[in-house]
């Protein structure tokens, strides 16, 4: 039995990648952009380009949101907010209209 490993595809820097999905990121693209450090280092790829697509790249612009409207967007999950409510607390913040800890 052989298995597909999806559609060989090149991205705009000339990356050659398999994929099997629709999905156009470039893996070797994606890694090549993923933050050495802060909150978004720690986060999957999906969950780091929903943040970045609703402009959200800082712990203070975090705290403006909720979880329930973070959990609205596309590609972040219930896997994610334990390290993003770790990272908040580690500056002082939370998430908006959350209880403080102490």
């Amino acid at each position: 039995m052989t298995t597909s490993k999806g559609s060989l595809r090149t991205c705009s820097n000339g990356h050659e990648y398999y994929k099997g999905s629709d999905c156009p990121v470039c893996p070797t693209c994606e890694q090549e952009r993923k933050p050495a450090d802060g909150f978004l280092a720690k986060l999957s790829a999906p969950a780091r380009r929903a943040l970045e697509h609703h402009g959200i790249t800082t712990l203070q612009q975090l705290a403006t949101y909720s979880e329930k409207e973070i959990l609205q967007f596309h590609g972040l999950g219930q896997a994610s907010l334990p390290v993003l409510r770790a990272s908040l607390e580690e500056s002082g913040l939370s998430f908006k209209n959350s209880k403080k800890p102490f």
